[in-house]
Order: C-alpha cells, then sequence, then structure tokens
C-alpha cells in the first residue's frame, strides 16, 4: 500500500485536526498552536496532506513570510511512521515553498516530536545553542479594543516586586489569591476556588491603589479603574451606569476591576434614601454576575470599611476584606532609601522618626529636604548634601496625613471587619 500526496483542500481540515491529537510524539505542546495552523490553512499558506485509500494520513502546513517559511506542523498518522512519509510531505511542501520564491525555510520542534528525523533526512540543519524565549499574551485583539473603551491597561511588569516590606500582607495575597488566579487547575484539584471580589480597607494613603494595580501587574491581566464619579453622566443615572460597565467587563477575557473609595457607591442605606438603594442593589446584582466567569478580579478599596452596606461585605460577595495600613519598617526603609542620597545619612533613625507616616507623607518631607538642599547650593555657589539633621528636622516639621484617631480606628476595624 502506498500513498498520494497532494495540495491541503478545504474538506481535509477535519482530518488534519483529527492528526493533530494522534500524532504527537511528546508531552511538550509545539511552538504553533493548533490556532495558527488552522489560521494559515484558511489564509491558504502552501500546505500538503498524503492520502491512502481514500483517507489522510499526513499533513505539512508552512506560512510564508517575504522569501522566508516556517514549517508549522508535520503530523503523521501513527501507523505510517518510519516508512519515508514525513521526507515525502516536505520534500513536496519544499517544491511549492521555492515557487513562492521562498529560500529559507525553518521548523521548531519539541525535542523528540514527530518528523524530527524527517526533517534531518530532508537536509534541514539542527541549530544548537539557541534559547526559546516564549510569552503568553492575556487577551484577544477583541478585548484589546474593548480595554481601550474602557481606559483601561495591561500594568508593566514587575510592580509587585516593587512593593518593598508590607511583607505579610503580600504573603497573605500571594498565597490567598493570586496562586490560586494564577494555577486555577491545581487549585481547583485540591477543591479550592479561586477568588473572584476582595476587599482592602485602610486609612487614606496607604498604597491601596498601589496594591491593586500590582495584583494585575502580578497576574498579567488588564486592569480597569471604575471611577463612580463618572458613570452617572450618561442616562439612566448613577445605576445605569454601574450596569453598563459591569456589561462590559464581562466581555473581557481576564481582568482586574478596580473600585476606589466604593463607601462613596455602597455607604449604608439609611430609610428614604430610594436613590442610594438602587445603587447599591445595582452594583450587588453586578458583583454577581461578575463572580459567575472565571479569569476575573474584583478588587474594592475602602478608607471607612465601617460605612460600607453590611449586605455588600456578606460572605459570598467578597472572598476577603483586607487590611492595608501604613507601610512597616522594612517598607519605610526602601522609601527612604529611594530619596537618601548618600551613605552618610542615618536611615534607621529616619524610619524610626517616621513611624505611622504614609508613603505620600515620606516623599513630602524627601522632597522638601531636596528643596531645602537645593536652594542652600543656589545660595552659596557650593554643591550642598544634606545630612541626617537636615532630614529629622524636616520630618519634625511635616503633619502626617493619619491622625491617631485614624489609626485607632483601623486597628480596631481589623478585628470587626477583616477576612482572611
Amino acid at each position: 500500500m502506498t500513498w498520494h500526496i497532494r495540495d491541503f483542500a478545504a474538506e481535509d481540515l477535519d482530518a488534519a485536526i483529527r492528526l493533530e491529537t494522534v500524532s504527537a510524539t511528546t508531552a511538550e505542546p509545539p511552538l504553533f498552536g493548533a490556532a495558527d495552523v488552522v489560521s494559515s490553512l484558511q489564509a491558504r499558506h502552501p500546505a500538503v496532506v498524503a492520502v491512502a485509500q481514500g483517507t489522510v494520513i499526513g499533513v505539512a502546513v508552512s506560512r510564508v513570510d517575504h522569501d522566508r517559511a516556517w514549517v508549522l506542523r508535520l503530523s503523521l498518522d501513527p501507523q505510517w511512521r518510519r516508512r519515508g512519509l514525513g521526507s515525502a510531505l516536505l520534500g513536496e511542501l519544499e517544491h511549492r515553498l521555492l515557487l513562492r520564491g521562498v529560500r529559507r525555510v525553518a521548523a521548531l520542534l519539541p525535542d523528540g516530536e514527530t518528523g524530527t528525523l524527517a526533517f534531518t533526512n530532508s537536509g534541514f540543519s539542527p541549530r544548537g545553542g539557541i534559547v526559546l524565549f516564549d510569552k503568553q499574551e492575556t487577551m484577544s485583539p477583541l478585548s484589546a479594543g474593548l480595554l481601550a473603551q474602557l481606559g483601561g491597561a495591561v500594568p508593566q511588569a514587575g510592580l509587585w516586586q516593587q512593593i518593598a516590606g508590607m511583607n505579610h500582607e503580600k504573603l497573605l495575597i500571594e498565597r490567598r489569591i493570586i496562586l490560586p488566579l494564577s494555577r486555577p487547575e491545581d487549585a481547583a484539584e485540591h477543591g479550592v476556588t479561586a477568588p473572584r471580589a476582595i476587599m482592602l480597607f485602610g486609612p487614606p494613603g496607604t498604597g491601596k491603589t498601589t496594591f491593586a494595580r500590582a495584583i494585575a501587574s502580578r497576574l498579567g491581566w488588564p486592569f480597569v479603574e471604575i471611577f463612580p464619579s463618572r458613570l452617572s453622566s450618561g442616562d439612566g443615572g448613577l445605576a445605569a451606569g454601574i450596569n453598563n460597565t459591569f456589561e462590559q467587563l464581562h466581555d473581557l477575557d481576564n481582568v482586574v476591576a478596580f473600585i476606589d473609595e466604593v463607601e462613596e457607591v455602597a455607604a449604608h442605606r439609611g430609610p428614604g434614601s430610594s436613590a442610594a438603594t438602587a445603587v447599591v442593589n445595582e452594583l450587588l446584582k453586578s458583583l454577581v454576575r461578575f463572580r459567575n466567569r472565571s479569569a476575573r478580579l474584583l478588587i474594592c478599596a475602602t478608607n471607612s470599611v465601617r460605612d460600607l452596606d453590611t449586605a455588600f461585605l456578606r460572605h459570598g460577595r467578597f472572598d476577603y476584606v483586607l487590611p492595608i495600613g501604613p507601610p512597616d519598617d522594612d517598607a519605610r526603609t526602601a522609601l527612604w532609601q529611594r530619596y537618601v542620597d548618600g551613605t552618610e545619612i542615618d536611615i534607621p533613625a529616619l524610619v524610626a522618626a517616621t513611624h505611622g507616616y504614609t508613603p505620600a507623607d515620606i516623599t513630602h518631607a524627601a522632597q522638601g529636604v531636596a528643596q531645602a538642599t537645593f536652594e542652600r547650593s543656589v545660595d552659596t555657589g557650593t554643591r550642598c548634601t544634606a545630612t541626617t539633621d537636615d532630614y529629622l528636622h524636616t520630618v519634625s516639621n511635616t503633619r502626617p496625613t493619619l491622625t491617631a484617631q485614624q489609626v485607632s480606628d483601623f486597628n480596631d476595624d481589623i478585628h470587626g471587619y477583616g477576612r482572611s
């Protein structure tokens, strides 16, 4: 029994897909996926099939780019291996590529994959010393267009690593939230349901927004911030705006959606406040719909968790309610190291002097020292440098954002509302 080789035809597509499932001889996935193969076939890039007794037993698919071509797939029926079929398919495919003006043909195969011997026998030279860098993008072109409409973007990589200190908070988020979302199949095997919504609470300026963006960066997912003040500009008011926005989020492949100061739209509903009730009800309904799809996370942040409607924080709506407080010693050390110029500065003294300060407070103090040193250099005509006393003096004159009462309330809220 022998075969004949001809050009690929549209009616061969099902057979080509069938061979995809039986041809592989290694567990390593191919560089070019099935979608790439089908796309090239539909775009009529050169491809050939081998047929025996009316059955497709082999397929070779290419993609042409000017004078270069890639062999995307060489698939063989297992019963026809080691009979020269792979070499025959490659020879016919090469002939068609030459007629298209191709002068260089390449292929990337996992070690030991079907066709490795055929490529060698057909004169292809294996190249060593090459490292393949591969990255799977997290959204489709359609989602990219919708993301732009929503004013979102994929955060730059590395934001998670830039959060210094706050090790307890980072470890908790890494284990409870990022791990199950990034490895959903492994989580499901252990009966773990990946979180869909979390609440971050803490005093103003403690970095809740920074954490939200860093979570999206860590996951590699797009980030969309929802501004309640902008949702009420259209017809139907705020409730309709919430509904429309969450409907658009539903069409994204994956997303981290973020609502800051959510107490503006989810505060306690008092008697007679029909408008506020409608808004909270719509937000609750939207949250239920949002939770019904995988690969998405809603992060809400509030400066006053005690002001939120009790129904909003109920179990089943937010998986975790996590406190984000003022930066700890390690975080303040890292913040000061960003701003301090010179090794003569006593950073531990600055860290001790700024207990309870927010990142914005420390930035303000550091900028104050830089400005004063700059002015002194201009006035004296000599390049001046700051001292530890300069920093401590400026810190002593910097009013912290957080009052003792706010810090006390936050500590009470940790015990009253925290859920991890």
